[in-house]
């Protein structure tokens, strides 16, 4: 992590300075900047794997779960994909301040209290429902079928999910879990909001120092890039684990 931030680091100065920009304001702001951006991609990658975990036994929930666990698990992704992430971001870091004496007493407060633990949380809340619904999908997408088979093999049916169903589920959903990626990287710009010194928390420190628009040009910039990567990256992943559909076509 550290190699690849200096190289973007460097990589984004020699950006800067090509361009003439204000190479005092750089100076003086370039190296937070890229301190930034690790911040937002730690964010973004703790929240997103961990939403993954979570993301799982929902999704199956929502298909094999029954009246109450399906529903249960509905409400979970109905309340966080409708609802805006800021609002759910401020529930989390100023809600979890009303209740400090019940939290201290389970031991909970030292997560609490660290802005960048409750945009993580409130983060893996969110992409856990929208990568749920994108996993019950792909699930639903696939023949009656495979599950049949699968048990006629002998197969209990949590293996069945696991070298059977989910494995392709996550294929055909896989496109829909790169836009999901991609759209956490520009919402986590909201957690600058609690004080969490991200990219858009160190943009918004810079601009408050300077009053110069220049540095939110800066900010655009390097979430182009981080995005452009990720399509990138997401572009050859797909290509490899969709091969056989490509071969077959």
């Amino acid at each position: 992590m550290n190699t690849l931030l200096d190289t973007l680091g460097a990589g984004f100065l020699w950006l800067m300075e090509l361009i003439g920009l204000n190479a005092d304001l750089m100076q003086r702001y370039g190296l937070r900047f890229i301190d930034g951006v690790g911040v937002t991609l730690e964010l973004v990658l703790i929240s997103v794997f961990l939403g993954a975990l979570l993301a799982l036994p929902l999704a199956v929930a929502r298909v094999e779960g029954g009246k109450f666990l399906a529903r249960a698990a509905f409400t979970y992704s109905y309340f966080f994909r409708g609802t805006p992430l800021l609002a759910q971001t401020f529930l989390i870091y100023y809600g979890a301040g009303q209740f400090r004496e019940q939290l201290t007493d389970i031991g909970l407060w030292w997560f609490f209290r660290d802005a960048f633990n409750c945009a993580v949380f409130t983060f893996t809340l969110n992409t856990a429902a929208y990568q749920a619904e994108i996993l019950r999908g792909g699930i639903q997408t696939l023949p009656a079928g495979q599950m049949e088979a699968a048990l006629s093999m002998g197969l209990s049916r949590y293996l069945a999910y696991r070298k059977v169903i989910l494995p392709q589920a996550i294929a055909v959903g896989l496109r829909p879990l790169g836009n999901e990626l991609v759209l956490m990287i520009k919402s986590s710009a909201i957690a600058s909001v609690i004080t969490v010194y991200d990219l858009m928390g160190v943009t918004r420190l810079a601009f408050s120092r300077s009053y110069d628009m220049e540095v939110y040009l800066w900010a655009a910039v390097l979430y182009l890039v981080m995005v452009e990567v990720v399509r990138r990256v997401w572009d050859v992943l797909e290509r490899r684990l969709n091969r056989h559909l490509t071969v077959s076509r």
